[in-house]
């Protein structure tokens, strides 16, 4: 009799050993396989949104407008909804497209140029395009009068494919920079909507001077790309992001 109980708890132990064994490894390959790294070339920034790339000549480009909340080291960039408090700012702050979260995905986040001149604002290793680089990109799109058409997302509203208005003059993105149309947030705190479909401002680093920095322009109506200056440091416009050269 005791033979058979031996026998019985025999396996029953040794089951119990192996499930803990099992277990064991389960945990340790878990620990081992945190999740997935981002594709190859993507950067990543403090939030974690995941951002791809493209090359364009000699420079590499982030494709998606910046959407991070937090600086380079960490730190928040303040959240700015109220229209008066964004209207007498003289220091950084970031908002979304009608205060609605929502916007963040499709347009990135909104920002004064008091926060891209903190040099805190781009990802490890990425920093917010200059005067020069602007220059650069349209040099290698074939210049000012269509390189706006091969840096925009192709397609139209009227046409089901897009998010530009027709007629999306010269978009053929054959750059891959997928150029957004996407409001942005007037000087005085007010948001014009009428970048939704129309036209879309970019930052640069760069002061035309103490009172306006240059930006990006693009247009719906046109091929054209325009380096621009003339509103000021309060505006809040969206970011692309330009790897360091090493």
């Amino acid at each position: 009799m005791k033979t058979k109980i031996r026998i019985i708890i025999f396996p029953l132990a040794a089951l119990a050993v192996l499930l803990m064994i099992s277990n064991s490894c389960k945990k340790k390959s878990e620990d081992n396989n945190p999740a997935p790294d981002p594709p190859i070339g993507a950067v990543t920034d403090k939030d974690g949104n995941v951002y791809h790339t493209v090359t364009i000549g000699t420079q590499v480009w982030m494709v998606e407008n910046l959407k991070t909340t937090k600086y380079n080291d960490g730190s928040a960039i303040p959240l700015v909804t109220d229209i008066t408090g964004w209207d007498t700012l003289s220091t950084p702050g970031y908002c979304w497209y009608n205060n609605d979260s929502a916007n963040k995905i499709t347009y990135g986040a909104i920002y004064n140029w008091h926060t891209v001149n903190t040099g805190k604002l781009a990802p490890t290793g990425w920093h917010i395009p200059t005067y020069a680089e602007w220059s650069t990109l349209i040099t290698t799109l074939g210049g000012d009068s269509v390189a706006g058409g091969r840096m925009k997302s192709i397609g139209t509203i009227e046409g089901g494919s897009g998010l530009w208005y027709a007629p999306n003059t010269g978009a053929s993105n054959e750059s891959g920079f997928s150029a957004l149309p996407g409001a942005h947030r007037n000087g005085n705190g007010t948001f014009s909507s009428i970048g939704l479909g129309k036209t879309s401002y970019w930052w640069s680093a760069t002061e035309y001077n103490s009172s306006f920095p240059w930006y990006l322009y693009l247009s719906n109506n046109t091929a054209q790309a325009y380096l621009v200056y003339g509103y000021n440091k309060n505006f809040g416009y969206y970011i692309r992001c330009i790897k360091n050269v090493k």
